[in-house]
Order: C-alpha cells, then structure tokens, then sequence
C-alpha cells in the first residue's frame, strides 16, 4: 500500500494571524489571499502545470487549544487510501486518533508520533 504521496499543505498558527500573513506578503512576495493563504501550483519539471497545489496557510493561535498533539504548525501529507493507511497503522500499535473528517476538501486523519506531534494526513477528493 502507498503511504505518503507527497506534501498538501503547511499550516501554522500566530498570535495576530493578519499581521503575519502582511508580513509574509510584503518581505517574502508570498501571494496571501482573503482566506488566509496561498496555493502553490504544481509543475512538472519542465515547469508545466500539472493538476493540484500546495496549501500555505496562517491561522489563529488560539483555535482549539485543547487539542491532543496541537503543535504551532501542521505539515499536511497526501495519501491516497486513507482509511487503510489508518487502518494499517492501528494495526502497527500507533495512536491514531478516532476523529476523521470528510469534507467536500477530502478526507482527513491524524496520528501522534512518538513525540508528541499530531500529523496530519489527507486524501484529496476524487480526480484531484
């Protein structure tokens, strides 16, 4: 079974989300948008676009605080069959967390790595 596929997104946390997000605009040229963030195209090597992108996001630092694992940035990781991927690691003793999402964004789980690090894995919708 294919486990990771590739990177969906990075997704971090500040203090004051609209001032970082100016921050990022202005100094590094990143193209941040009313939601709060950016898509990076994807390209083959020859730099021809090909379907799909890279989530760059800044949100609130103190949206779900409480949250097990809740670290100040999420690195989101494509995978193509989700539930199985769950499944196998379930069956690997890791702490998967129950909760699974499923959205109109695709599929979303978590498991805890032996740190302490919530990550995040997400299988985009059909076609995508």
């Amino acid at each position: 079974m294919k486990r990771v596929t590739g990177i969906g997104g990075i997704f971090f946390d500040a203090r004051d989300p609209a001032a970082l997000r100016a921050w990022y605009k202005t100094h590094l040229g990143i193209d941040v948008q009313a939601w709060g963030g950016a898509a990076f195209a994807w390209t083959d090597d020859a730099g021809n676009p090909v379907k799909g992108s890279t989530i760059w996001s800044i949100g609130a630092a103190d949206a779900d605080p409480g949250a097990k694992g809740k670290p100040p940035f999420t690195v989101n990781y494509r995978v193509a069959d989700l539930v199985g991927l769950l499944e196998a690691l379930r069956a690997e003793g890791c702490d998967v967390l129950d909760k699974m999402d499923d959205s109109d964004y695709g599929k979303f789980g978590w498991v805890i790595d032996p740190e302490g690090n919530k990550v995040e894995l997400w299988e985009p919708p059909a076609g995508q």
